[in-house]
């Protein structure tokens, strides 16, 4: 039966259509899904990309995991989170999206499934189908905050191989904490499933304190965290990510020893960015505290403005750079995006984009500049309302 809902996808190109129309007007648009601190004005030091200049860099030596400085910067940069790990335990890649690859393969057999979160950040079903993996969902829950639904893992199919969590999780802002952490390693050491903790908006934490991070350094059962450039120091266009592997050493060291096989066999990241990596991590730092102030600021207006609107309600965000704001459900989520757009020229997500299983949720980044977000958002919800 027809539900009277699109597929994301099909929705996400309504909302490109529209988009696309209005751009060929020349309408100004104020788009609140802009994830990328390139595009929103955070202030990069002049200096930044200087390192990238290295001489050496003509010099074309290949390591399969990475040039032995470069993890070495990643191991040293872990350490301001109070993690300790060895260098010798990092894999560089292109990004985050080429680690999930490059773990699919080394952990499922085509046909074998793997866990992910919902809601979430719809890439999971691109990148499980491009390597022949399953997706099966498993649900976050709120009820004052996001929690994964344990039971509901602990019940999964038995062609399951690993399981996905993101934390803080894109959109929800929900960190994993220690309770949930703690059961599901205890699930993942009974039906031997590898733990994959994406941590790409580990550094950005909100309403939340001391917040669960660094999760494979922990070597409770086989795991990977993913981080990398493109979110820890606001850099998407430098292509490099790092995988940590952690876990028993006897699983560990089998892994990293498949891994060294796959990653020999893609040759990836490029020699200038990983020579240019220490310098980029020391003074791409200033650039994670300008991101941090952005969103802070953003986070405490998006509060002050909702306040105003009794009928709408802010869900609780722990981290990251989005934030999800539940309203009147006086129609569909896919036709406010659209008339929002059309009527405002604002752009937004809908909660179902990501997952969400009912509506009615809208998805802002909490990047653009803070007089744009403040004025744009008392316009969403003041739209939204009517």
């Amino acid at each position: 039966m027809f539900s009277g809902r699109l597929p994301p996808h099909a929705e996400q190109n309504a909302l490109s259509t529209a988009l696309a129309a209005l751009q060929a007007q020349g309408a100004s648009i104020v788009d609140l899904t802009d994830s990328n601190p390139t595009h929103t004005a955070i202030p990069y030091p002049d200096d930044l990309l200087a390192s990238l200049g290295d001489s050496e860099g003509l010099r074309y030596e290949p390591h399969p995991f990475g040039l032995p400085a470069a993890r070495a910067a990643v191991a040293a940069d872990q350490r301001r989170r109070g993690a300790l790990v060895d260098p010798a335990r990092v894999v560089l890649t292109s990004s985050s999206s080429e680690a999930y690859s490059w773990l699919f393969k080394l952990l499922c057999n085509p046909g074998e499934g793997v866990l992910v979160p919902q809601p979430s950040y719809p890439l999971f079903e691109h990148l499980t189908a491009l390597d022949g993996v399953r997706m099966h969902p498993y649900a976050l829950e709120y009820h004052g905050r996001w929690a994964i639904d344990i039971d509901a893992i602990a019940a999964a199919p038995a062609d399951v191989r690993a399981v996905l969590v993101v934390s803080p999780n894109n959109p929800t802002g929900s960190y994993i904490d220690e309770d949930e952490l703690r059961r599901l390693s205890a699930v993942c050491r009974e039906r031997r499933w590898a733990l994959i903790a994406d941590e790409v908006f580990a550094d950005y934490p909100l309403d939340v304190t001391d917040p669960l991070t660094d999760i494979a350094a922990r070597d409770q059962v086989l795991s990977f965290t993913l981080a990398g450039l493109s979110k820890s120091v606001g850099l998407p266009q430098l292509k490099l990510g790092w995988c940590i592997v952690g876990g028993p050493p006897r699983e560990r060291d089998a892994a990293l020893a498949a891994l060294e096989l796959i990653a020999d066999s893609y040759l990836s990241v490029g020699t200038p960015v990983q020579l240019a990596l220490p310098a980029l991590l020391d003074v791409g730092s200033r650039v994670r505290s300008a991101i941090q102030e952005r969103i802070r600021v953003n986070l405490a207006a998006l509060h002050a403005v909702v306040r105003g609107f009794p009928a709408c309600d802010l869900l609780r965000t722990e981290g990251g750079w989005s934030a999800v704001v539940r309203v009147p459900a006086t129609r569909t989520e896919e036709q406010l995006a659209l008339d929002l757009l059309g009527a405002e020229r604002i752009l937004v997500h809908p909660g179902y984009f990501f997952g969400f299983p009912r509506e009615s949720h809208l998805v802002v980044s909490l990047l653009p500049p803070p007089d744009v977000f403040e004025s744009a958002i008392a316009r969403m919800l003041t739209f939204g309302n009517g």
